[in-house]
């Protein structure tokens, strides 16, 4: 008696292809999944290093930043900005505070204001 070998390698062959894309898509979620902490981190360290001196680690404001009036940015008034006017206010600066459009670029700029949104969470 002589079997016939053909349907048996399709069905292990769609298998291999069929768990291979499966593997491949779980991959794909699990990097996607992990960027966005990365650039919250990476927003963190730009809050930190440009300005947390007078906005304060928590958006409240430093000793520094309520001397020269800074607003608190987990208030109403400044959460509900359009996002567009808060990037704005970092690229051109506002009042004592410098512009940043020469030492951030537009991505850390986005970042900094998903950022600004993030603390009001915190209050």
């Amino acid at each position: 008696m002589k079997t016939d070998k053909a349907p048996c390698h399709s069905l292990f062959a769609y298998s291999t292809l069929l768990a291979l894309f499966v593997g491949l898509t779980f991959s794909a979620v699990s990097i996607a999944r992990a960027s966005p902490a990365a650039d919250g981190a990476a927003a963190r360290a730009t809050f930190r290093a440009n300005c947390a001196a007078c906005h304060g680690e928590d958006g409240v404001g430093s000793a520094a930043g309520k001397s020269l009036h800074v607003p608190d940015l987990r208030s109403a008034a400044v959460q509900k900005l359009p996002d567009a006017e808060l990037a704005r206010i970092i690229s051109d600066g506002k009042s004592a505070m410098p512009a940043f459009k020469g030492s951030l670029s537009e991505d850390q700029i986005h970042s900094l204001v998903t950022h600004i949104r993030s603390l009001r969470q915190r209050k």
